[in-house]
């Protein structure tokens, strides 16, 4: 049975953190350093899916623009990927930003992922240039 959760204790982010340490850290070799960016003692939005009681996928929502919403640290668990666990998390992701009122929606995207975010209905914009030490292209996404 698939569960996603908005996180809002103390196991469900030990969850979100397992999976982005088995995504990126362990499953991209992304340092640690880089992969654990939010600031100690600010508010974070984050997502979790747990499949059968097991952390396999998460992602944050960064609310700190007017303008718009962002989608970051979206990952999934190499193990369980391809089974439509992304694209569920995704979508709880834009149901929950739509009802906090925004109509925007921003993913830096790895470039490998470009195409799973164009399939659902974000735009890649090449030519905004993001500073980062992982290639990534801006996507986005309005709603009306």
């Amino acid at each position: 049975m698939t569960t996603i959760y908005r996180v809002n204790s103390v196991w469900q982010l030990a969850g979100v953190y397992e999976v982005r340490t088995k995504a990126f850290v362990q499953g991209q070799g992304i340092p640690k350093e880089l992969e654990f960016d939010e600031v100690y003692g600010e508010q974070y939005y984050y997502l979790l899916l747990e499949e059968d009681g097991v952390a396999v996928a998460t992602a944050r929502i960064n609310l700190k623009h007017k303008e718009y919403a962002k989608i970051e640290r979206v990952g999934v668990i190499p193990d369980f990927q391809h089974r439509g666990y992304g694209r569920s998390l995704i979508e709880a992701a834009e149901k929950w930003i739509r009802e906090l009122e925004f109509r925007k929606i921003v993913i830096t995207s790895q470039q490998q992922a470009v195409g799973f975010y164009e399939s659902l209905g974000y735009t890649a914009k090449p030519e905004i240039v993001i500073a980062s030490s992982i290639p990534v292209v801006h996507t986005e996404k309005e709603f009306h």
